[in-house]
């Protein structure tokens, strides 16, 4: 096995709580805060809603769902539902500099094993930043193939490190677990986003299923060969794995600072071009009517989101077009607006009609360094406006502000829990390093949830 993975699975097994840097904790806790809201409103989907209701009959115990009733599971049933569930409404945060959903990865396992095991606060949150760093470690190590969504990947082996910390497993028994659960990859496609294929977040939710999982592997004596991780990144379902740089600054560069959040409800590489639609409404300040044609240049990864006809409500959040038809008609593009009812509303249906992307190989070029657009907006009577972005809102050069975060998770949260109930749970998550168990968030949760 590779010196590298040793020393990352003796990075997650032995850093502490205390270890880390306040500026880092406080930043690991609003990552948390940002991550569970978007969990309790996934659990809204129909489809979420109706998985659930499948499994009741077969219901174990040991952890809780995120959702109306808060329903009881073994752990890897419930960690595949909330994974599930936070993947669904496409607000998740990410990892800046390459392609992954790390908190979306790692927290629902963490939050499911920890429960079972009654972990305290600072060992769940010891879990989650350790986690999350192999999942940025782990990916800019690993080459995926050209069409493998990262869900279920690489980030699968890092929740399944985090899934073992709280297990109590050893160094040597995180390693065995990581190389175990390099059998439970999955293999999503890309394709499923523009399909609007909801399949694509039970890849998501797989992370969670084997954080939970390959632990108990580990330890009822299943084995795994020693080059496992190497051969399944570099082979199997990947397309090359480099080793070297896995554990650069290990300890001191702490991945969760290098995110990104999200407030319009849509997938990232779009926000720069709704940025830029944003300013320019702001200056014509038209109604959609009056808009003549949208036309955007952008990078490759974003441009190629450009379906005017998107099938669903999934396939709507990765349409550049339908998204900027939304922020036109209904003044922004964030959760309540990019809804079931957008994607049939008539109005927003003629004017993505009207909303043209391009690539611009100069601003492919750049990226993901940067995330350039430039947005040109023509109205009927002749007027134009251009605005152009390097990135978007909530990059590096200009993240968003904590309360705007806090914001979107009163919000999102709303959606299950009353008024009373969110702000009590925001209060409890700004404290959880204090708490004895996972279940002080579980109880608090259950006594304050709408009917």
């Amino acid at each position: 096995m590779g010196q590298q993975i040793e020393q990352l699975a003796q990075f997650v097994a032995r850093t502490q709580w205390e270890d880390i840097p306040p500026a880092v904790q406080k930043h690991t806790k609003l990552v948390l805060l940002d991550t569970l809201g978007v969990m309790l409103a996934g659990a809204e989907r129909p489809e979420v809603g109706e998985l659930r209701s499948r499994f009741a009959a077969t219901a174990g115990t040991g952890a809780t769902v995120y959702a109306r009733g808060w329903p009881t599971h073994d752990p890897r049933t419930a960690a595949l539902l909330n994974g599930i569930g936070g993947r669904s409404i496409e607000l998740c945060e990410g990892l800046r500099l390459i392609t992954g959903q790390a908190a979306m990865q790692v927290l629902p396992g963490v939050l499911a094993v920890g429960e079972h095991a009654q972990s305290s606060g600072r060992e769940m949150l010891a879990a989650l930043i350790t986690g999350y760093d192999l999942v940025a470690r782990f990916n800019m190590a690993f080459k995926p193939r050209a069409l493998a969504h990262q869900n279920g990947q690489a980030a699968l082996l890092a929740a399944v490190a985090a899934g073992a910390r709280l297990r109590g497993l050893d160094a040597a028994g995180i390693s065995l677990a990581m190389r175990i659960a390099t059998t439970l990859v999955v293999t999503p496609s890309y394709n499923n986003a523009v399909a609007g294929a909801t399949t694509l977040n039970v890849a998501g939710g797989m992370s969670g299923f084997a954080a939970a999982l390959a632990p108990d592997l580990a330890l009822a004596g299943f084995t795994a060969q020693d080059d496992a991780i190497e051969e399944a990144l570099g082979h199997l379902v990947g397309d090359g794995f480099k080793p070297e740089g896995l554990l650069d600054e290990l300890g001191t560069r702490w991945e969760i600072t290098r995110n990104y959040f999200r407030l319009y409800a849509c997938c990232n590489p779009i926000h720069p071009a709704l940025d830029c639609v944003k300013e320019a409404l702001a200056v014509l300040s038209p109604k959609a009517d009056d808009i003549e044609r949208i036309d955007v240049a952008t990078y490759r990864f974003a441009s190629v989101m450009r379906n005017p006809d998107p099938p669903n409500y999934f396939a709507s959040k990765y349409s550049l077009p339908h998204a900027a038809a939304t922020m036109a008609v209904r003044g922004h593009a964030g959760y309540s607006a990019l809804d079931d009812s957008a994607v049939r509303d008539p109005v927003i249906m003629a004017l993505r009609q009207r909303v043209h992307v391009t690539e611009d190989p100069a601003m492919s070029a750049v990226a993901p360094r940067l995330r350039p657009a430039r947005v040109t907006v023509t109205l009927k009577d002749g007027r134009t406006n251009t605005q152009s972005c390097e990135s978007h809102r909530g990059d590096f050069n200009q993240p968003f502000a904590e309360s705007e975060i806090r914001e979107k998770f009163r919000e999102l949260a709303g959606t299950v829990l009353t008024a009373e109930g969110v702000a009590q749970v925001e209060t409890a998550v700004d404290r959880c390093e204090q708490w004895a168990s996972v279940r002080e968030l579980i109880e608090l949760m259950r006594r304050n949830g709408k009917a």
